[in-house]
């Protein structure tokens, strides 16, 4: 709220000058606190899990407390946006919670909190925004039923926050492919949208990211941890309620969506109907990637980030 002190001008400079702090006060903390961070206990079952092993991990606290911290300072204040920045915060303690445990929570347990989490988000989205909804490249726009609304929008975030979540194994691939999401985002706000406030919370986010990405980057030091992953999939889902193009979020996020989804969807078809599907194929995908298809960690890093940044141009440039 530093903004509302200054003359226009000036407000930019202070603008500029948070997203600075921003970068250098994650990359500082970061450092500073990796020592009393959780510490990761490998993955039994992930390709070169056991290569994670030790590495502090809940990294997520950090960077998500930043984020929320200067979008305090530095943009503009609506009580819906401090709604869903408690939210962030409740995302991001809860994987921290689960981080640090002992005994990892139980999906049920997880699952429920992110059911919360999402009711309140969609029902706060509602409540502020109302059930009008533009479908993407046609442009046109039509009104659902509240309770309709509301159930949908509680299946986007729920399922934003668990596929952003299983995406997280590679380093650096959680946190870039993230950063060209929200790059996405930003544009359509920016550009199609004018809305300056929830463009200058994607660029702060991805500044936030770069500043985690200085410790994740291959071969890691650090990793983000469920603290960070399930914040970064709520973040990304209330943006595309908030553009008003839910439906965006297909396109934005489909590397998110395909890679983390496609082993929901075949784990919940065996546990509840025991049907089995892909029986050849890892999941997430980005395992399958690296064991069976042989792509290096960069490799599929890369692919991915070309793959998604491919997407969002060709939508952009579609509605140009």
């Amino acid at each position: 709220m530093l903004y509302l002190l200054f003359s226009d001008s000036a407000a930019k400079w202070i603008a500029f000058l948070g997203l600075v702090l921003a970068f250098l006060l994650t990359c500082f903390l970061l450092k500073a606190l990796q020592n009393i961070l959780p510490r990761d206990g490998g993955r039994a079952f992930a390709v070169n899990g056991a290569l994670s092993q030790g590495k502090p991990r809940g990294a997520g606290i950090v960077f998500i407390l930043v984020f929320c911290g200067m979008a305090l300072l530095f943009v503009p204040f609506e009580r819906e946006l401090l709604i869903y920045l408690i939210m962030l915060i409740a995302a991001m303690l809860s994987g921290y919670l689960d981080d640090s445990s002992k005994t990892p929570w139980g999906e049920y347990k997880k699952g429920l909190i992110d059911l919360v989490i999402a009711f309140v988000c969609a029902y706060s989205y509602v409540n502020y925004n109302g059930t009008d909804m533009t479908v993407i490249l046609s442009g046109t726009t039509f009104t659902l039923p509240k309770t309709v609304y509301i159930i949908l929008a509680m299946i986007l975030i729920w399922v934003s926050i668990n596929v952003t979540n299983c995406t997280d194994g590679v380093d650096g691939l959680c946190g870039s492919l993230a950063i060209i999401s929200l790059i996405s985002f930003f544009v359509l706000f920016r550009s199609f949208l004018s809305n300056v406030m929830y463009s200058q919370l994607c660029l702060l986010m991805v500044i936030c990211l770069l500043g985690y990405l200085w410790f994740n980057a291959s071969p890691s030091k650090l990793l983000m941890g469920d603290a960070g992953s399930r914040a970064l999939g709520l973040l990304m889902a209330l943006l595309s309620l908030k553009s008003g193009r839910p439906l965006v979020y297909l396109v934005f996020c489909l590397v998110f969506l395909v890679d983390g989804g496609i082993g929901l969807v075949k784990v919940a078809l065996l546990r509840f109907l025991k049907v089995k599907i892909l029986k050849n194929t890892r999941t997430p995908l980005h395992d399958h990637a690296r064991k069976n298809a042989g792509w290096s960690d960069t490799q599929t890093v890369f692919r991915f980030l070309i793959l998604q940044t491919v997407l969002s141009c060709a939508y952009l440039y579609a509605v140009m």
